[in-house]
């Protein structure tokens, strides 16, 4: 079996469910792990899911992932349009990234429309709610697969 593929998830993330649900929708954290697993899992694959609202922490597990993992899948939360460090870390671990994001950021606030995780991504998915992150799996998976990358 191939390495994992790790998926980070930045500050704030750890109350989806609760934090406006107009924007971000009902669907908790731990139900998009658990669909995210499942759709791994019948692909074959294993993912690695976490999340931290300390952006030292994301850095961390994105420089581990330069040997333990075949790719990455963030959603950096407002750290995407800020961290300059999470991206150069994206950028030196040398492998695929699809960055990920549960609301249109283009049809929000000016500033949301800046990513830094988009410089150092292959692809980028979002406005699709939590199954934004089945589709960042899906884009991801395929693209290992053009790649012949495992």
């Amino acid at each position: 079996m191939a390495k994992p593929i790790l998926i980070v998830n930045g500050p704030n993330l750890n109350l989806l469910g609760t934090r406006e649900p107009q924007i971000y929708g009902s669907q908790t954290l731990n139900g998009i792990e658990a669909s995210v697993k499942g759709r791994a899992r019948d692909a074959g694959m294993k993912v690695d899911f976490r999340q931290s609202n300390n952006e030292g922490q994301m850095i961390d597990w994105i420089h581990g992932a330069r040997e333990k993992a075949c790719g990455i899948i963030i959603n950096a939360g407002a750290y995407t349009h800020t961290s300059v460090a999470l991206m150069d870390a994206l950028l030196t671990c040398n492998l695929p990234v699809i960055e990920v994001h549960l609301s249109n950021t283009h049809r929000r606030e000016n500033f949301r429309h800046e990513s830094y995780i988009a410089k150092a991504s292959t692809g980028s998915i979002s406005g699709f709610g939590g199954f934004s992150y089945e589709l960042a799996l899906d884009a991801l998976i395929y693209y290992l697969n053009e790649n012949e990358i495992n």
